[in-house]
């Protein structure tokens, strides 16, 4: 685990996938439900867009992409939709279930960590690096 991207590149990326990617999804979702409000179909749209644009982009989300960050593997391996169901939807039940406590302690990890994990990263076995993915992994 070499180059981790620290706690501002990645709240930044989190910005920029907002921007690019929920407010178009938001708008799409206005035109179909009527309601500017999250709908199912936004909470769908986001769940599906963290899942599989990393795994088809090499660990890159369009805003991570334009940081040149990425989601890598602890091991090494080439990046897989259970990794990142685990990274996405059971990081997320823990947020939920703590009430939000357990995502303020993974800003603080993200933030004072040498190898800069979430508790999201520790569940899936990542990490997000500055490294550009290895030939192995394209």
């Amino acid at each position: 685990m070499l180059n981790p991207a620290g706690f501002w590149a990645r709240f930044a990326a989190g910005l920029l996938d907002g921007l690019i990617i929920g407010i178009p999804l938001s708008f799409i979702s206005y035109l179909i439900v009527g309601e500017w409000n999250e709908t199912p179909l936004t909470s769908f749209g986001n769940i599906l867009y963290t899942i599989i644009v990393p795994v088809v982009w090499t660990g890159y989300t369009v805003g991570k992409r334009i940081l040149g960050i990425r989601i890598a593997k602890v091991d090494g391996s080439k990046l897989g939709y259970g990794t990142m169901l685990l990274r996405v939807l059971v990081g997320g039940l823990v947020y939920f279930v703590t009430l939000g406590i357990a995502l303020i302690v993974s800003a603080f990890m993200v933030g004072l960590r040498e190898d800069k994990r979430a508790i999201h990263d520790l569940i899936a076995g990542t990490y997000v690096t500055y490294d550009l993915p290895e030939e192995k992994e394209a």
